[in-house]
């Protein structure tokens, strides 16, 4: 486990180490909690760099998921034009009309 540990944290290679369990369990959590530390340090610049990013790219109106939904718009548009369906539909039909259901007596379920 320990040279688990100090591979993973890169601290060396046997050159110097705790000769005590408890030296080596201390050393250990230590190595991982700098580990730790500085994956914290890399995600939050690395958050400032994407956050700068998009506001520049939201100030100068090159949002991509607008973009694409503009041109899907375009797409619907052509589509409709196309197929000369009105702008706004309404709702379809009821395919069964009021009273021409089968009840559950009918059935033979003897239910209402």
């Amino acid at each position: 486990m320990w040279w688990e540990i100090e591979t993973v944290t890169t601290v060396g290679y046997d050159d110097v180490i705790p000769s005590q369990t408890a030296g080596k369990v201390i050393a250990g959590v230590l190595m991982l909690g700098g580990l730790s530390l500085l994956s914290v340090v890399t995600a939050a610049i690395t958050s400032g760099f994407v956050s700068r990013a998009e506001d520049r790219r939201q100030a100068t109106g090159e949002d991509p998921v607008m973009q694409r939904l503009d041109q899907l718009t375009r797409q619907l548009d052509a589509v409709r034009s196309g197929l000369e369906l009105p702008r706004a539909t309404t709702a379809a039909p009821d395919p069964i009309p009021a009273g021409a259901g089968t009840s559950c007596a009918q059935l033979g379920h003897g239910g209402s």
